[in-house]
Formats: structure tokens, C-alpha cells, sequence
């Protein structure tokens, strides 16, 4: 039984398109980059998955030399495949295996960005300090983080995996929401390291597709570490999830042109001081 998820580039990307737009609503709030250096722009991407995010900041800093870190093989896998190399403005893409609970940059960055993957980080705020710290002066730490935990797609998979059923198994396999803080907590950690700090929160009303369009969602997400702690039983995952996918229709009956799902995040722009 593996102890962390394995992740499905497949099946996360199956939702691409609602996955990339709060990124890019993050990115066209970041303010340009210091170029005191006179060099390329330094970026790090926390969490980079499988590249296809990573990748528009090529669009944004043509000639940046932009590294992606992350945990998962199978997502770098997938990036390295399809992004790595040199960039069409002259920069490069590259993409290593870090996690983000234990990195610390070794060279100053012009931007330290992280797109939905620090609520898989218990305490990423302790790391604030570490990451703008190592940003240049004028540089930019910024992030986005789901925060719809007591949504019914969350509390429903918690209680299920906290069942008689299910407890020994699955009991901690749910993402808890504390690892994620309210929008005033990330403002009070971020102004404290004196960086000039926006935060905001937006609900999107995404409208999935499909017979079982929410479990379809939660399969390349939430629903991973369960799936993963199953590995070894077919028979149980698929028991386990039949009982969700019937938990999650209740939940969120499809209307006439799919199924709305609403998905709170919280944005965060934190600019050190030039």
C-alpha cells in the first residue's frame, strides 16, 4: 500500500480547462517582474503537476528559465515529456523532483509561484518566510488554493471514509481543511514579512458534464488518496466508490446542461519590497 497519492496525469487533465482558469486569473494579477539583474527572469513552480500550467508562464516571460517541482513521478513524467526544453522567446522549461514540504529555493527567483497544490502541504504557511526570502527585490510570491472543504464533495468523502465500513482503512485519507487558512490569516502571515499583499477569493460555478460528472472530478483530486490506499483491492475501491458516486448525485443532482459544481479558491499576490 503506498503511504502518499499516486497521481493520474490523465485524469486530471480530463478537466483542464476549469483546472487553468483560476491560474490564469492568478497570473493576470501578477505584477512585472524585477530586472535589475539585467537576465532572464528566475521562476519557480511549486507543484507543477503535469506542465500544462507551468507551461503558460512561458507566455507571460518569454525568455524566463522557469523549473517546475514536484512530488509525483507519473506528473513529471508527463510534464518532462511534453515541455521540457527550450522555450520559442529564448528561455528554458525544465522540471525537477522536489517536495514542497521540505524545499528551499538555492538561488534567488523573480517569482515563486504555486497553483492548487499547497493544501496538500500541512504548515506551508511556516514556509512564507523561507520562499520571499529568497525572492529578488520587486519579486513576487504568488498562489491560489481550493478552499471549498466543507463543500458536499468533501464532507461527504470524509464521513464515508470515517465509517464503520471504511474507518480502518481510509479514516486519514481525507485531505483535512486545515491545511488551507482563511483569506485574513494568509494577509496577517504575508504583511508580517513586510510584503506588499492582495488576497481574494472566488467561487466559480463550474458546469461539469456527464453521468457521474463530480465523481469524474474528484477522481483526479480529493478522491486520489483513497483510490491510492485501495490499490491493492479492486473489489473495495469499487465498492467504496459506488457508495460516493451515490453520496455525490444525491448531493448534486445534474440539471438540463450538466451538473453545477461550486469550487471556492483563495488568490494570494505577496511583492517584496523593491
Amino acid at each position: 500500500m503506498h503511504s502518499t497519492p499516486i497521481w493520474d496525469p490523465d485524469q486530471y487533465l480530463k478537466h483542464a480547462g476549469h483546472r487553468t482558469r483560476p491560474f490564469l486569473d492568478l497570473l493576470a494579477h501578477i505584477p512585472e517582474l524585477p530586472s535589475g539583474s539585467g537576465g532572464p527572469a528566475r521562476i519557480a513552480d511549486l507543484g507543477c503537476g503535469p506542465g500544462n500550467v507551468t507551461t503558460l508562464l512561458t507566455g507571460r516571460w518569454p525568455a524566463a528559465r522557469i523549473t517546475g517541482f514536484d512530488n509525483s513521478p507519473e506528473m513529471l513524467d508527463r510534464a518532462r515529456d511534453q515541455y521540457a526544453g527550450p522555450t520559442p522567446g529564448g528561455g528554458t522549461l525544465d522540471f525537477q523532483a522536489a517536495d514542497a514540504t521540505h524545499w528551499a529555493p538555492a538561488e534567488p527567483y523573480d517569482l515563486i509561484v504555486s497553483n492548487a497544490a499547497l493544501q496538500w502541504m500541512p504548515g506551508h504557511p511556516d514556509s512564507f518566510a523561507t520562499w520571499t526570502g529568497a525572492l529578488a527585490p520587486g519579486g513576487t510570491f504568488a498562489f491560489q488554493v481550493p478552499s471549498n472543504f466543507t463543500a458536499p464533495s468533501h464532507t461527504l468523502l470524509a464521513a464515508l471514509c470515517d465509517s464503520e465500513r471504511w474507518r480502518d482503512r481510509l479514516a486519514d485519507r481525507t485531505r483535512p481543511a486545515g491545511n488551507v487558512l482563511e483569506p485574513a490569516d494568509y494577509f496577517a502571515r504575508l504583511t508580517a514579512l513586510g510584503c506588499e499583499t492582495d488576497i481574494w477569493e472566488t467561487t466559480y460555478l463550474q458546469l461539469l458534464t456527464g453521468e457521474d460528472a463530480v465523481l469524474d472530478w474528484v477522481r483526479g483530486t480529493a478522491l486520489r488518496p483513497v483510490l491510492t490506499a485501495l490499490d491493492d483491492d479492486e473489489k473495495a475501491r469499487e465498492e467504496f466508490t459506488v457508495q460516493y458516486r451515490d453520496l455525490l448525485h444525491e448531493a448534486y443532482p445534474p440539471g438540463p446542461g450538466g451538473t453545477v459544481f461550486p469550487f471556492r479558491r483563495i488568490f494570494a499576490i505577496a511583492r517584496r519590497p523593491h
